[in-house]
């Protein structure tokens, strides 16, 4: 991909679920920066912990390029700044998932990340890939053998995480680099979209809206359908390879699409946080 400007398109989405509960989820979608944050403590706290790190992300807005040095300088940023909202309650904390564009060279990569359980997902080629590796007791147990993913999707502890951002946790973020291919499809999420959907059901989804809002606003509404039991946030990043910039662009941003009107309370609006608790 040397030398070739990818385009980039995206659209999000976001909603309390049908709880009664306020949102904790944050997330930022705004070229290079595609970022989503699942925030826990109750009395607020999460919102709270979930805001502080994204916030740590906004500089980052419209750069040509981030380094995984400057993701990690703001991970640490973040922790301090979740850390400082301690309280004699419950710690504060949240999970981070996402990607960055960044270059090596004159290529662009999706530099991608993750602590916790939320998910960053590739579709390409017809074919749905988990980048991220969930950081949750069931996890660990599937990979020791112990429990197949089956019986770990329906487990009693499968919301039980091992590393975060707070919560007394001191967990590093995982890191992948991957080429910013034209025709990848970058999906991002919360856990109320993987618990709620099977990737048999995401994949299928993500095949037929061609558009990047339309898919994340359906993903959230039949996330709802599905029962709804948790806060919900989705961004989808489309590559699309018809970039036209000067030499050395790696990406130029495409605005994201309108808002549905078949799906009105579903928070598909361009913004940097959506806060509340859950």
């Amino acid at each position: 991909m040397t030398g070739v400007a990818v385009q980039i398109g995206h659209g999000a989405a976001t909603h309390a679920g049908l709880r009664g509960r306020a949102n904790e989820d944050a997330y930022l979608a705004a070229a290079p920066v595609f970022v989503v944050a699942d925030g826990m403590g109750g009395h607020e706290a999460g919102a709270r912990a979930s805001a502080a790190v994204i916030a740590q992300f906004q500089a980052f807005v419209g750069a040509a390029s981030v380094s995984n040095t400057e993701v990690r300088d703001a991970i640490t940023r973040a922790r301090a700044a979740v850390d400082a909202l301690a309280s004699g309650q419950r710690a504060a904390g949240t999970t981070l998932t996402g990607v960055v564009l960044t270059r090596v060279g004159d290529a662009g990569y999706w530099l991608a990340l993750n602590i916790g359980d939320s998910r960053t997902y590739r579709w390409a080629r017809g074919r749905l890939e988990q980048i991220s590796i969930d950081h949750s007791v069931v996890q660990e147990l599937v990979d020791s053998g112990q429990m197949d993913a089956v019986t770990a999707a329906r487990h009693v502890r499968r919301n039980e995480i091992t590393r975060a951002i707070g919560a007394g946790s001191t967990g590093e973020a995982d890191f992948w680099m991957l080429p910013a291919e034209s025709g990848d499809r970058i999906l991002v999420c919360s856990d109320g979209l993987s618990t709620e959907l099977d990737d048999e059901r995401i994949a299928r989804i993500l095949a037929e809206e061609h558009d990047p809002q339309k898919a994340a606003t359906r993903l959230v509404h039949e996330a709802l359908l599905a029962g709804g039991r948790d806060n919900v946030t989705v961004i989808v990043v489309d590559a699309d390879g018809d970039g036209d910039g000067d030499d050395g662009d790696v990406y130029d941003t495409v605005p994201a699409g309108g808002r549905s009107s078949d799906d009105a309370d579903i928070d598909t609006r361009p913004r940097a946080v959506a806060g509340g608790r859950a």
